[in-house]
């Protein structure tokens, strides 16, 4: 196999730092405009600076891993050659811009292209990928966090058996069952040709099918569809320790993981706490322009789990408006902005992460590994809502999760495909 130069520009190290190391037995080239553009986004507070600033350490620390200087090329043990490149076109046209930093590192890449070399430009930016293409370079996005959502992992398989088997799942409770292809903890709608059905969950250890938890209303709400049944069985599992939740608006993602962590937290004390989070992505402002303590500012992102508590606690009433201020006084509900859970331990916690789609596979790394002992974790979200520039369907890191952790027993997933919120809200959800 011929080996090839990838070029590598800024933003994908700002989506993996450690990409460089992620082209074996090839060259991989860090044009001296990336290393400009990191060293400006480094002491900024967000995780565009924590990148910058890994990004450029894994540089610094090359050559005590490898061989070579970063000048002529440093060679790792997996083969890939990496080297940091000054030199660029100068004299491809007039419309080529210079004074543009994406056009810089185009031209870098042009230059060993124009000598001769395999390039390859590598770049999340869709625009700076059309220009690359259409001077004659070979462009491509960065695939190495990615998992595609059109051929994810649903959670829930469907299968056809005779009558019988669903009689004896029935009967005994469990019903043996193999199969190469499922995963651990996925879920199972049986049905046969007699319009017998039955719902069970694949323990892997013991290679049966098993039944669903039984569970009465939860904080005054049940399941609607399938699905729902499915997610709440997984979220009230303590095997289960990570659960991932997928699905559009009005599927009941933050609600069901809600009322669940309130009859785990409250109702039977397997957990201390529930902590509620999500990344602040906003559309506009960040979160720092907001007056106030970090606690007022957190409220206008919180609201929508105000809102579902207000629905649990039925707040309608004044009774009931007693237990949603008795829930908010326990001081067993936590509300927390991303940003801040780095750093924590965080044991015996019922930690939901909503809105998971906004987040990079190196912050969900993150997030998950502050889980201390006893702590189940909740991340929900939908990918084709995303407001993170640098992220797409593909490659946030709720889809990077499910991809990695489908093989495990400690997991369990479930894709929400249908709509409960309202019947308005089902018609937008398919139709817009």
């Amino acid at each position: 196999m011929s080996r090839k130069t990838f070029v590598i520009d800024t933003n994908v190290l700002l989506h993996d730092p450690e990409a460089i190391t992620k082209f074996p037995r090839h060259h991989v080239v860090i044009p001296v405009t990336v290393l400009e553009e990191l060293d400006k986004m480094k002491r900024l507070p967000s995780d565009l600076g924590r990148n910058s600033r890994m990004a450029l350490r894994n540089l610094d620390s090359l050559t005590k891993v490898g061989q070579g200087s970063l000048h002529k090329g440093v060679t790792l043990e997996n083969g890939t050659t990496i080297r940091i490149q000054l030199e660029i076109k100068t004299d491809y046209h007039s419309s080529i811009s210079l004074t543009v930093n994406d056009n810089k590192i185009i031209m870098a890449a042009f230059y060993l292209f124009d000598k001769g070399e395999k390039v390859v430009f590598v770049s999340k930016d869709f625009a700076a990928r059309i220009k690359a293409e259409a001077i004659g370079l070979q462009a491509q996005d960065y695939e190495n966090l990615k998992y595609s959502f059109s051929s994810l992992y649903r959670g829930i398989r469907r299968i056809e058996l005779e009558k019988h088997f669903i009689d004896l799942f029935y009967k005994d409770g469990l019903l043996p069952y193999s199969d190469d292809n499922i995963c651990p903890n996925e879920y199972v709608v049986m049905t046969s040709p007699e319009h017998s059905s039955a719902v069970g969950k694949y323990n892997s250890q013991k290679q049966i099918i098993e039944p669903l938890l039984k569970s009465n209303a939860l904080w005054g709400i049940k399941p609607r569809n399938v699905e729902q049944r499915c997610a709440i069985d997984a979220m009230l599992r303590d095997d289960i320790k990570l659960v991932t939740l997928i699905g559009q608006a009005g599927t009941g993602k933050t609600l069901l993981a809600l009322a669940c962590g309130m009859r785990k937290v409250f109702d039977e004390g397997v957990y201390s706490r529930i902590l509620v989070s999500r990344p602040i992505v906003p559309l506009g402002r960040d979160i720092g322009y907001l007056p106030g303590t970090k606690e007022e500012k957190l409220i206008n992102w919180m609201q929508p789990i105000y809102d579902n508590l207000e629905f649990l606690c039925d707040v309608s009433t004044t009774e009931h408006s007693e237990t949603m201020q008795w829930v908010m006084d326990s001081k067993k509900i936590e509300m927390e902005a991303v940003t801040y859970i780095r750093g924590r331990s965080l044991p015996r916690m019922y930690i939901i992460v909503d809105e998971a789609q906004n987040l990079t596979p190196h912050e969900i790394k993150t997030i998950i590994s502050r889980a201390g002992e006893n702590t189940k974790v909740i991340l929900t979200g939908d990918p084709t809502q995303i407001d993170n520039p640098y992220l797409d369907q593909n490659s946030n890191g709720l889809c990077y999760a499910v991809g990695k952790f489908s093989d495990h027993k400690l997991y369990g997933h479930i894709f929400l495909e249908k709509t409960e919120r309202s019947e308005l809200a089902a018609l937008a959800a398919e139709i817009l």
